[in-house]
């Protein structure tokens, strides 16, 4: 099995860090953080014109017809520039339900308006009170003429401050249904929230809302793949801050001098560094693991638990290293490795954490027939 990326997957993450690097340092961050909108609509642009927007969808729809694991390879240029822009919640997540519609007209128009820049959508699913796995949705639809209400809050939504359209799920008779809510329909308010990582999300309060139902063959299934989704993208996101955290240490010890002499002469800050070296290797191994699953279209909820657990805890290590080996410096918004550990922080906040997802691989223990402990 070939782990090394192809060619055509090497050039993707070429033009993705050209794109990206020339976009953002550690001040052009902070000043498009503080904007309204927290990300660059110049950025996102580009991302359209060479096609990255369009990646997970089929040419036949507008997309560029690669997969998840070219989506992965972008996720991690994201993470290792911090770029803001809203690549994995406003086009990959919600897009999942959006490649599932049987209704090639509306599909094809979604994913062309997406893959072109021109739309942000938002995956409206978690509610108030939730954590991962999320309970039964409080979310309710009901038919109206010839369309259907949704009724009912989610929050939070990420890039749900910014979004066009929110791909809302709700009940309808009982049954779990995915519906498309236009952001500025009657009955939708929606208020914007900031994560620690300085980051956007809203609160959408549904409120009789005007919406057009999903044709999808299984609900339930879009949903869970949404969420293998997310989960999986996010750690190849989170690997690829991991490793700029190490490259910015290892040069940070390499430079800085104590005692006359550089801090990479002490052994004991090497042998920290190693094991940050070590946890970035597992979290990559486990990371593309993951993503070639997805790409051999295998969503596994199990597979992409056992990422997101080794992520947390490779995240938590080389976060804690990383500030520690830098000093008073690591914490200051003028430099660039705090910024890096609130990423990885919220990733690891963001759908379960490490002991969410270890309860969930306990729990599932007796659906398998041998175990192995290494």
């Amino acid at each position: 099995m070939d782990f090394e990326l192809t060619e055509e997957q090497s050039l993707l993450r070429d033009t993705a860090r050209e794109v990206l690097g020339r976009a953002y340092d550690v001040e052009k961050l902070r000043a498009v953080a503080d904007t309204d909108r927290g990300w660059s609509e110049d950025v996102w642009s580009s991302l359209a014109e060479i096609g990255i927007l369009g990646l997970p969808f089929t040419e036949e729809d507008g997309g560029a017809g690669a997969g998840f694991a070219e989506t992965a390879v972008v996720a991690g240029e994201l993470g290792r520039s911090l770029a803001p822009e809203p690549y994995i919640t406003g086009m990959a997540t919600p897009g999942v339900a959006i490649a599932a519609v049987t209704d090639d007209t509306l599909r094809g128009e979604i994913v062309s308006a997406v893959s072109e820049g021109e739309l942000v959508l938002a995956w409206a699913h978690d509610e108030p009170g939730d954590r991962w796995p999320a309970s039964a949705l409080a979310t309710t639809a009901a038919a109206a003429g010839d369309g259907y209400t949704v009724t009912g809050t989610k929050s939070p939504v990420l890039a749900g401050d910014v979004a066009g359209k929110f791909v809302v799920t709700a009940t309808l008779d009982g049954a779990p249904a995915l519906f498309l809510v236009d952001a500025d329909a009657s009955g939708v308010t929606r208020t914007a929230l900031r994560t620690h990582d300085r980051r956007r999300a809203a609160r959408i309060t549904l409120d009789g809302a005007a919406a057009t139902a999903l044709p999808v063959d299984d609900v339930a299934a879009v949903i869970t793949k949404a969420e293998v989704v997310t989960q999986t993208l996010l750690c190849a996101e989170a690997v690829g801050a991991m490793e700029q955290a190490l490259n910015q240490t290892t040069e940070y010890l390499k430079s800085r001098k104590q005692f006359g002499v550089p801090l990479k002469t002490f052994q004991a800050l090497t042998h920290r560094a190693s094991n940050m070296y070590v946890e970035l290797e597992l979290a990559r191994s486990i990371s593309t693991y993951a993503t070639m699953r997805l790409a051999d279209d295998d969503v596994d909820p199990a597979t992409a638990s056992r990422a997101k657990l080794q992520i947390c805890r490779s995240a938590r290590l080389i976060g804690q290293e990383t500030i520690q080996l830098h000093g008073g410096i690591g914490l200051t918004a003028e430099y660039p490795v705090g910024h890096v550990v609130s990423r990885l922080t919220a990733i690891a906040h963001t759908l379960g954490g490490a002991d969410d997802h270890l309860r969930a691989l306990s729990e599932s223990v007796a659906d398998h027939d041998m175990l192995t402990l290494i």
